[in-house]
């Protein structure tokens, strides 16, 4: 099994091809309850993490917003009540990055340490 987690995110290049299909569904296997999905017309990683309450919805997202500030990323994060919905997607790429799967990994982790 792949430690995406330990990955640290490379720079990406505007204009930059995204993976390949057989890429992703290499890289899928890595990350389980992840999606490969599409937000705005843009290929994303996405995820629904369930809390017991609001308070603890918000500081997942915190803690997801600090991780992806050290990362050089940006995630869409949806709050609602008790989950957050989470995608991970690099738009200077034209698909999926190997960083949304490093991201995904590490949020995951953030979400093991929370419960």
């Amino acid at each position: 099994m792949i430690n995406l987690a330990a990955g640290q995110c490379l720079p990406s290049r505007e204009g930059e091809s995204g993976l390949a299909q057989i890429e992703i569904e290499e890289l899928l296997f890595h990350i389980i309850g992840w999606r490969a999905s599409e937000a705005d017309g843009v290929p994303c990683l996405e995820r629904v993490f369930e809390f017991g309450n609001l308070v603890k919805a918000l500081d997942f997202a915190n803690q997801v917003a600090d991780l992806a500030e050290e990362q050089g990323q940006r995630p869409a994060l949806i709050v609602e009540w008790s989950r957050v919905i989470v995608q991970w997607r690099t738009q200077a790429a034209f698909g999926l990055h190997r960083n949304d799967f490093i991201m995904a990994a590490k949020t995951d982790e953030l979400f093991d340490a929370a419960r």
